[in-house]
């Protein structure tokens, strides 16, 4: 814990150095309105950006959006896109109110700081044809600016839910909660926020929030952000056009009770889960224009105080754990490496693939009875613009068995009880197509299919000992020669249409409807019970501030 005191008051004695010259506050991943417009942007080649991290933050996008605004390819819908969202990202940019700004609840701006409140509320109903629920949230959010290197930001959200949308059993992408409750009503509350300091080539910040590593347009194989927000320090070094450097040290929730630690009280047991962090890095190489190759590593470790050597944001995790363990797993930790690629040098087209190791055995790798290829895949294609205002989405993402997992239950690759990666777990797949047309400034239609699959769940399987009724599994070496869904478990196909109108910056109505067809033995087991009592789903909503 001392080294990491000293570590902290290194950060500090930076932040206070001269030379800072930008602002960094994160913009949440969740308003997919502008995300996908900046993408849209970089697809046709009015901006150049690294789409493998986010989030982006609201300087960035601004000065994405005024880049933008100098391209004279932009289609008159774009045009418009671009003036309305400088409604609200001028307030990076322009000093004072003289601009064409957005509504704010309040906004205050001078020379030295900036400040800016907004409310959030909205809704979203639900029908199966044979009941009728609902989701509602509500709160506010903030963020400031202090001279030209000091940002902070926060937000809460109450939410309520007439019943079970979402949760830790469920393949959906519904985002993670720590639902409270029972099962007639259930509520969460979401706490997000932080402290940021930033240079021209250099971000710090220490915040509670989410954030991805890798593309993809239907949630990412490394780091999706699919579970709840939790801590993280996070750097982001930009020096040179053609290398970009991420770093985060996350504390995760293990949801395992520490026997030690916890205890009796009088009328009941206090009790205390044990610790649980993760340390990651992304290292992002540019060797030509609008390519980017990028590849890093992390390490999930638990049961232990914090270690500084995983405070050191550019070293290889594995090798470093072996320092401290010998190599036994009994006392190390969980490592994962990974790498993704991404192409926008084709202009309209956007190429990019994802590959997340979880462990993998060179010597065993292509023996299929003693093999451990815990591996997860994802590629896929975009084309936007080619026809004007119109985006074609294909990807397929594939992620092996055991991937995601760990025999050591304070480390799986997980918060929460909540997957770091992508929602469908392992020894899964999943093809997702759209098609999406923004006619008019704020229109937004998108037709999607989604076909996803789960196999047999052999984490659970194994803990249960339930070895004959899968011979597939050697009791030897249960975890190895694992065949990929031998056996589909789960197997879910949708058909969703989706409109939605933005009528204010950050408001929005919105229609859905989806088709599914939801079957497979484990089918109770991972869907929530409003979308197994019929096949199309109409839902509405109305929804500000994010």
């Amino acid at each position: 814990m001392k080294q990491a005191s000293e570590l902290f008051l290194l950060l500090i004695f930076l932040i206070i150095s001269p030379g800072i010259k930008a602002q960094d506050v994160p913009y949440h991943i969740d308003n997919e309105a502008v995300y996908d417009f900046i993408d849209e942007l970089a697809d046709i080649g009015a901006i150049d950006i690294n789409s493998a991290i986010k989030p982006y933050s609201r300087m960035q996008i601004a000065r994405w959006l005024k880049t933008a605004e100098t391209y004279t390819r932009l289609t008159p819908r774009q045009k418009k896109a671009v003036a309305f969202y400088l409604k609200d990202f001028n307030k990076e940019l322009i000093t004072g109110k003289d601009f064409n700004k957005r509504f704010d609840i309040f906004y205050y701006s001078d020379s030295v700081f900036k400040f800016s409140v907004n409310g959030i509320l909205g809704g979203q109903g639900f029908t199966n044809g044979n009941s009728f629920e609902y989701h509602r949230r509500g709160g506010a959010d903030f963020f400031a600016y202090i001279g030209k290197h000091f940002g902070f930001y926060g937000s809460l959200r109450d939410n309520h839910e007439s019943s079970p949308l979402g949760g830790r059993q469920y393949l959906t992408k519904h985002p993670g909660a720590v639902y409270k409750g029972d099962k007639e009503e259930t509520d969460y509350s979401e706490a997000r926020g932080g402290i940021t300091f930033s240079w021209e080539w250099l971000n710090i910040g220490l915040v509670k929030d989410h954030y991805t590593y890798g593309n993809g347009y239907s949630q990412a194989n490394i780091l999706s952000g699919h579970s709840p927000s939790y801590a993280h320090l996070y750097l982001k070094l930009n020096p040179v056009k053609w290398f970009e450097f991420s770093y985060n040290h996350g504390w995760l929730v293990s949801g395992v009770i520490d026997s030690c630690r916890s205890y009796g009280y009088y009328d009941g047991t206090r009790e205390v889960y044990t610790n649980k962090f993760i340390a990651s890095n992304l290292f992002t190489f540019i060797p030509w224009k609008r390519l980017r190759l990028s590849l890093g590593n992390s390490i999930v470790y638990g049961d232990v105080s914090l270690n500084p050597v995983f405070f050191i944001p550019f070293i290889f995790y594995k090798s470093a754990d072996h320092t401290y363990n010998s190599g036994s797993n009994d006392v190390g930790h969980n490592a994962q490496m990974y790498f993704d690629v991404s192409s926008r040098q084709i202009r309209y087209l956007h190429l990019y693939a994802s590959v997340f190791i979880d462990e993998i055995s060179t010597s065993r790798m292509f023996d299929k009875d003693q093999q451990s290829n815990y591996v997860s895949y994802k590629a896929g294609a975009r084309l936007s613009g080619l026809i004007p205002d119109a985006s074609f989405t294909a990807e397929y993402t594939r992620t092996n068995p055991m991937v995601y997992q760990h025999i050591i239950p304070s480390t799986t690759y997980e918060s929460d009880g909540y997957v770091l990666g992508h929602y469908m777990k392992d020894n899964s797949d999943k093809i997702y197509l759209s098609v999406r047309y923004k006619p008019v400034r704020g229109l937004d239609i998108q037709v999607s299919y989604t076909k996803a699959r789960r196999g047999k769940d052999y984490q659970k399987i194994i803990e249960e000992g339930d070895f004959a009724a899968n011979p597939e599994i050697n009791p030897d070496e249960p975890r190895w020669g694992l065949p990929f869904m031998n056996e589909v478990r789960y197997k879910k196909r949708q058909w969703q249409f989706r409109a939605g109108y933005q009528i204010i910056n950050d408001a929005y109505i919105f229609l859905i409807y989806e088709n599914n067809n939801i079957t497979g033995a484990d089918k109770d087991i991972y869907t929530p019970p409003f979308y197994l009592e019929g096949d199309n789903i109409f839902s509405f909503g109305i929804n500000f501030g994010f």
